[in-house]
């Protein structure tokens, strides 16, 4: 709405409407930022948690490895790991906060399908595999996480600078715009009233 509209009671009527509506807006703006923020604040939790479990079975897997490296040879693991299947057990969906549509993964955890011969290997190995299969379901997780951690901080950023627009441009515009309408109107109301009182005046001289 023009700021330089011509000051009548439609558009004082039209002026207040846009005011409520922006305010409105704000108020869903505000609401939606909060949500936003109390689920990025509960993402990067999970994240420093998944994040802190990961390094402890990644070292533990680490120490597992070195172990059966010593205790194998390192062509022998290096033949082992060149038997493992490709894992194709992760699927990827999506679901909404507040217009906002993160990663939801669903990661289906094969069985430990040992494919060597029990009398060749040793147990280090066997751990070995199971920490690492642990630490790729961790980084599945933490994956998730932190892609949709990185998707709500964005729209966050992008729902404050609407609300901030709302706030401090377009609610003061309209209520700057009402405001000068409505003393507009005011002051044709008294200028009215004074003519009308000066008519009444003069023909009651007559």
């Amino acid at each position: 709405m023009n700021t330089n509209t011509f000051p009548t009671k439609g558009n004082l009527i039209a002026a207040k409407s846009s005011l409520a509506l922006a305010k409105q807006g704000y108020g869903l703006m505000d609401r939606k930022r909060n949500i936003l923020i109390r689920e990025l604040m509960g993402l990067i939790d999970q994240a420093k948690d998944i994040q802190k479990e990961i390094d402890t079975t990644f070292t533990s897997a680490y120490d597992a490895l070195m172990k059966a490296t010593i205790e194998l040879g390192l062509d022998f693991i290096k033949d082992i790991a060149g038997s493992v299947d490709v894992d194709d057990g992760v699927k990827i969906k999506t679901r909404s906060v507040m217009g906002t549509e993160i990663p939801l993964v669903q990661y289906e955890k094969q069985p430990l399908d040992l494919v060597y011969a029990y009398y060749t290997t040793r147990e280090s190995l066997d751990v070995a595999r199971e920490k690492f299969l642990k630490v790729k379901e961790l980084t599945v997780r933490l994956s998730m996480v932190e892609n949709a951690a990185y998707r709500l901080a964005s729209n966050i950023k992008k729902t404050q600078k609407r609300a901030n627009a709302l706030k401090n441009i377009t609610i003061p515009r309209y209520e700057a715009l009402s405001k000068g309408i409505s003393n507009s109107l005011e002051e044709k109301e008294r200028e009215e009233f004074t003519r009308l009182k000066v008519i009444k005046e003069r023909a009651n001289k007559k």
